[in-house]
């Protein structure tokens, strides 16, 4: 049995997750209380681990800090465990396989609830069904050209569960997707 799916992810007004270098800069430059996750904490506490693409992976090495403690597992077939740094190696696990192979390893590592992040990574796993819910928090902010969260994921149908908003202008629903 395959462990749940969850997407937890921002993107900008017109559907871009990264600037046109991948860079997440912009981010962070819209005001926002400091004591204000938008739920993050508490959707992180609930995930076993993390399955990430390439290009996420690429772009979180350049964070200064390693955001995350749980087990990430990045799918690729262009890297291999020597790209992982020395500080992240056996935090971090380099993997080139289909998404369903993936989440049926880390099922059998015990994993029930996974975190999915990634571009390119999100519209394979909802192509192949194998996403259950995505909360997508829209920031107020028009990137006009970046790395889009969809790319060719196929039709999909889902049931919006809420939707919450937030004076600073951030606006996060959340779906679950019919199989």
């Amino acid at each position: 049995m395959l462990p749940e799916v969850h997407v937890f992810i921002a993107m900008s007004l017109d559907g871009y997750i990264a600037d046109t270098g991948g860079g997440l800069d912009w981010l962070v430059m819209l005001p926002a209380p400091d004591d204000e996750d938008h739920g993050y904490a508490a959707f992180y506490e609930r995930v076993d681990c993390l399955l990430i693409g390439a290009n996420t992976f690429r772009s979180l090495l350049g964070y200064r800090d390693w955001p995350y403690d749980k087990p990430v597992t990045v799918l690729s077939a262009s890297l291999s465990e020597r790209d992982v740094p020395p500080a992240l190696r056996g935090r971090v696990t380099i993997l080139d396989a289909t998404p369903e192979a993936a989440l049926t390893l880390l099922a059998r590592g015990g994993a029930k609830r996974v975190y999915l992040d990634g571009g390119q990574l999100v519209s394979s796993c909802l192509r192949d069904g194998l996403v259950q819910r995505m909360t997508l928090t829209r920031l107020p902010v028009l990137l006009g050209s970046g790395i889009p969260l969809f790319t060719d994921p196929g039709p999909q149908y889902m049931i919006h569960l809420d939707t919450r908003s937030w004076p600073h202008g951030f606006v996060q629903s959340v779906y679950q997707v019919i199989p």
